[in-house]
């Protein structure tokens, strides 16, 4: 009986709360399922009444995941105090309306070559818990420092281990 539960849990939920800001400063809130973020040429928001809307990435400044819909979505504060405790790349946006944020990025710079980046906003206070912003929105992307220790490879094991004094 108890396997017959299991398999008729439903299953989580993956549309995450969102409010898109798109190119003209106009505000969209809705859910949104992350997972494909920056693959689609349209982003499929689920609106507050229930409604599907397709947004062309094209037009987006910036889809920023929040805790409470309603709220103010923009970070108070757009850049660091001081340097970031935060492990990854320190970045400084600019959009192409002149206006700069700040944030971390994982240490992949692979990842964001045409996509677009998600980032961890300096104001980890806010509503906002991070911020996908496309690529077709930036005019600039400067890196002000690696955070945090880079992932390097182990180097080869030796099969004995080396002695630190001598018998």
């Amino acid at each position: 009986m108890d396997d017959f539960a299991l398999k008729t849990r439903a299953p989580a939920s993956t549309h995450k709360k969102v409010v898109i800001e798109l190119l003209d400063r106009k505000v969209l809130r809705g859910y949104l399922n992350p997972t494909r973020l920056g693959e689609l040429e349209t982003l499929d928001l689920l609106t507050q009444k229930g409604e599907h809307e397709a947004v062309p990435s094209t037009t987006v400044r910036a889809v920023y995941f929040v805790r409470v819909l309603e709220d103010d979505f923009s970070p108070e504060r757009k850049s660091f105090l001081s340097r970031p405790k935060l492990h990854g790349l320190w970045v400084k946006l600019r959009f192409r309306d002149q206006e700069t944020l700040e944030g971390v990025i994982p240490n992949d710079l692979l990842a964001y070559a045409d996509k677009g980046l998600q980032i961890t906003p300096p104001d980890l206070n806010s509503n906002a818990d991070r911020i996908y912003v496309p690529r077709t929105a930036l005019s600039e992307l400067t890196v002000l420092g690696v955070v945090g220790i880079a992932r390097r490879k182990p180097a080869a094991a030796s099969d004995e281990q080396p002695r630190l004094f001598t018998e």
